[in-house]
């Protein structure tokens, strides 16, 4: 004679819950299932907003010679998304293992500090002109180069010694962020107002600000880099256990770390080169993909999120440009929503 019990209101018995025992990522069938059927859902909706970005209210016939490059326009800033998506989201949710912490972002490293910095020295000491012709390949690769060597000089200082420390690393680089927005804040003040109106178009994060030319430097790094750190979900599965853990089951905890922020390093670096800083998306879209993933397993983490990611700009973007004819506060509405849950989850979990 069976034994039932009670589970969730439900009737069950203990055969039937041994047979759901098995070595899986997920706890039960039906947290894989919902998990399948939330990827699918963001991949679809993802695919179908960026198809509705790229044909619906087109100005052009289907007919007519232009319509091709209009598309291919709209294609660029497909592109960027995706990119922007990917680099966004495995970012944040590899540097929430490292740090064994769910609230703080990569920005905290001073990617969007530096950046900010080095678009207003341009307009403060060379003019507007200067940042307007600042562009291309070399002006590019200049800002990746900048902000993966402050982030490897930063990791190697305080990483690499005998008495490493992860935090003070995270304390450091909140120091020169801050350092850097007061001193980009006190130049902004010194512009002419239609300097600060051109500054100001670049240190908000767009779609509008990549640059196709970037494509064949940008696409082989982000590519490179997302596929090295999914190849390490399992040894990041492990490091998220925390120093004595991992220790325990063999992995080197300090080399690992930094192996993981130097790709880190280089995905929010190019992010935020091509289309300007993104501060509370990457915690946006990391923070939803664990409520709905429903496992700690990086293999199934990172599709999640640079999925969700994806359907959030597509999605924001199509509404804010063909609904709502404000496609300039589309960033200003992702930071918003990005924000209040950073609160929100401060104000739940009360601390650090």
């Amino acid at each position: 004679m069976s034994t039932v019990i009670e589970r969730d209101g439900v009737e069950v018995s203990i055969g039937e819950l041994r047979e759901e025992r098995h070595a899986s990522a997920f706890q039960s069938k039906w947290a894989s299932r919902r998990y399948w059927l939330f990827l699918s859902a963001f991949i679809l909706g993802g695919l179908l907003c960026a198809l509705g970005l790229l044909l619906y209210n087109n100005p052009v016939p289907i007919d007519s010679p232009s319509f091709v490059p209009v598309v291919e326009r709209r294609i660029v800033a497909i592109v960027t998304m995706l990119i922007a998506a990917l680099c966004q989201s495995l970012a944040t949710v590899a540097f929430h293992s490292v740090t064994n912490n769910r609230i703080i972002t990569p920005s905290l490293l001073g990617f969007d500090a530096l950046y900010s910095t080095i678009q207003t020295s341009m307009v403060f000491f060379f003019g507007a002109g200067a940042l307007i012709g600042f562009s291309g390949t070399s002006a590019f690769l200049t800002q990746v180069g900048l902000m993966v060597t402050m982030s490897l000089l930063l990791y190697g200082w305080l990483l690499s010694g005998k008495y490493a420390n992860l935090q003070l690393m995270l304390l450091i680089g909140i120091i020169i962020g801050t350092g850097l927005n007061s001193v980009s804040s006190f130049m902004r003040r010194m512009l002419a107002p239609s300097e600060f109106d051109i500054l100001q178009a670049r240190l908000f994060g767009s779609v509008t600000n990549a640059d196709v030319a970037y494509f064949p430097i940008v696409i082989p790094i982000v590519v490179i880099a997302g596929t090295l750190l999914f190849l390490f979900s399992n040894r990041l599965n492990i490091v998220a256990l925390g120093k004595d853990v991992a220790t325990t089951f063999g992995v080197n905890h300090r080399r690992s770390v930094i192996y993981t922020l130097v790709l880190i390093s280089l995905l929010m670096s190019v992010s935020t080169a091509l289309i300007g800083p993104l501060t509370f998306f990457g915690f946006l879209v990391a923070t939803l993909s664990y409520q709905v993933a429903s496992t700690y397993d990086h293999k199934y983490v990172f599709p999640m999120a640079f999925a969700l990611g994806f359907f959030v700009l597509t999605s924001a973007y199509f509404f804010m440009y063909h609904i709502f004819q404000t496609p300039s506060v589309v960033s200003v509405i992702i930071e918003l929503f990005g924000g209040l849950i950073f609160l929100a989850v401060i104000l739940r979990k009360r601390s650090l």
